[in-house]
């Protein structure tokens, strides 16, 4: 056990804090949203109902969309582009998807590869590009899953108004999802861009998102 807790101290520790703070994020959801039920003049709801409304859904689902939308920008990206000085991109004149000897994929897998990698044709190519393409699609389903729950929301907000609701298409014309979607997008794109940025001039000692403390500022794709 403690060799398990060891060689996957990274993913646990991060799997822990995130269900830390998505627990704090319903508490304090739900003491909002009732503050705004008791402004509106309306029954405060029990916790439970909080984290089965649509309120809950959207405030999750927009930040992970967002989160998986950086990640599969910034794996695709990475294939083509570079950034001198900077351990986050690969080194200059290796842009590109690299070749079956580079990659280990193929007639080049060794025999600790995974067994997709010796494969060709479509299962080999799928398996080569999985890491984006499961990206990708879990930001697609983030994306619908805010998008549903974010009509949920906002109906509820129109009818306390006395509005008409609004159907899914006409939602994504309004300014409040795309208000809610590029905030966070925004956000992301620029953490993303600072860390490229600032990990060319800055060093953390003993981490694999910084260079060696004594390398050149120029050195690139280059891990501590």
């Amino acid at each position: 056990m403690r060799r398990f807790l060891r060689e996957n101290s990274l993913g646990l520790v991060f799997g822990a804090l995130f269900l830390i703070v998505l627990v704090g994020q319903a508490f304090a959801g739900h003491a909002d949203y009732n503050q705004q039920q008791v402004a509106a003049g309306m029954e405060p709801i029990s916790l439970g109902r909080y984290l089965t409304s649509a309120s809950f859904g959207v405030d999750v689902a927009e930040n992970w969309q967002s989160e998986y939308l950086q990640f599969f920008l910034y794996i695709w990206l990475t294939v083509w582009l570079v950034q001198k000085g900077s351990p986050e991109s690969k080194e200059l004149g290796k842009e590109g998807p690299e070749s079956d000897r580079d990659q280990k994929a193929g007639a080049f897998a060794t025999d600790a590869s995974p067994r997709w990698a010796h494969l060709g044709g479509l299962r080999g190519s799928l398996f080569a590009n999985s890491l984006g393409l499961v990206m990708g699609t879990l930001f697609v389903l983030s994306w619908l899953t805010q998008s549903i729950a974010g009509t949920a929301a906002f109906n509820e907000e129109r009818l306390r108004d006395l509005q008409e609701p609004v159907t899914w298409a006409q939602y994504l014309t309004e300014p409040d999802f795309w208000n809610r979607t590029l905030q966070n997008w925004q956000s992301e794109l620029l953490a993303v861009a600072s860390m490229v940025i600032l990990s060319i001039y800055l060093r953390q000692r003993g981490s694999p998102e910084s260079k060696p403390v004594g390398s050149s500022d120029e050195a690139t794709g280059v891990e501590g």
